[in-house]
């Protein structure tokens, strides 16, 4: 009886043994070999796993960044430059610098210039939404209010706004992922080059209808009158399909343009008040004067 118990436990053991070696050439036989920068890259970047690279995460994107030839086309907005600079410095590669970026909503269609002419009743969800209908309003283009935009942003960098119905970037959270960009089915949110202070000027409009209709479906939506253009010093605006659009790149935020807007389509955020031009200089001695006894 002994015997039989110690025999199989020799077989067992000489089993286990066996399976081992066999298990451990198998391995060494189908090692995949994996570049340590690798690890080194990720750690150089934010782990925020957004996909605003055009990776699925943090760890495909520094396994793209080690197999590349060079980091052109290759960019984290969330790391930012630093974050870059720090792989290239790993890779020995030269840096790929680009501007920073910040989310914008080209949509002003609040509810008051926009009135709703449905009742929608159905999934909150901009994309089923706008699978089934234009939308509430008179506006196709508009923006649906429904938040795909905030349930995506993985910052806390959008809100809706319960007064107007429309969704707000915070620019101090904003981290140009763009993933509201491609959560959006009405195309409305857009990256673009974040300026001194935040300041901003651009088209809140989408809405490509000839003026009569796009002024009657919404109050300050962009009605193509080409104003803008003829006077912006700068050629940064131009006019397709009956819709402005402003070039971030070309735009040196002189101001000239939302003052023209007849419908104020063009909005300027971060900017103090603009100075009143009819003003006579008598008026502004009497403004003067009038905060001088203020003050005292």
């Amino acid at each position: 009886m002994n015997t039989t118990i110690l025999y199989t436990i020799l077989s067992l053991s000489g089993l286990g043994a066996t399976s081992a070696i066999v298990l451990y050439f198998v391995a060494q036989k189908f090692k995949v070999y994996e570049d340590p920068r690798i690890d080194q890259a990720e750690e150089a970047l934010p782990a925020a796993n957004c996909g605003g690279c055009g990776f699925a995460g943090c760890r495909n994107f520094a396994e793209a960044c080690v197999k590349a030839d060079s980091l052109e086309g290759l960019y984290c907005p969330v790391g930012g430059n630093d974050a870059m600079t720090a792989i290239a410095g790993i890779l020995g590669r030269d840096a790929i610098g680009m501007d920073p970026q910040v989310a914008v909503l080209r949509c002003n269609g609040t509810c008051e210039v926009r009135p709703k002419t449905t009742l929608y009743d159905g999934a909150s969800s901009c994309t089923i939404a706008s699978a089934l209908y234009g939308g509430d309003t008179g506006c196709q283009y508009g923006c649906l209010g429904l938040a795909d935009c905030v349930t995506v942003c993985k910052f806390d960098a959008l809100h809706m706004n319960p007064e107007t119905g429309l969704p707000e970037v915070d620019d101090a959270k904003c981290t140009a992922c763009g993933a509201c960009v491609t959560a959006c089915p009405k195309n409305l949110f857009e990256l673009r080059k974040r300026a001194k202070k935040d300041r901003k000027i651009y088209v809140a409009c989408r809405n490509t209808d000839k003026g009569g209709i796009a002024k009657k479906s919404c109050a300050v939506a962009c009605i193509g009158c080409g104003k803008c253009v003829k006077v912006c010093p700068f050629e940064a605006i131009t006019l397709e399909n009956s819709l402005a659009f402003i070039d971030a790149d070309k735009c040196k935020l002189c101001r000239k343009c939302t003052q023209e807007c007849p419908t104020q389509s063009i909005i300027e955020i971060g900017f103090p008040p603009a100075k009143d031009k009819t003003a006579t200089p008598d008026d502004t001695q009497t403004s003067a004067t009038q905060q001088e006894n203020t003050n005292s």
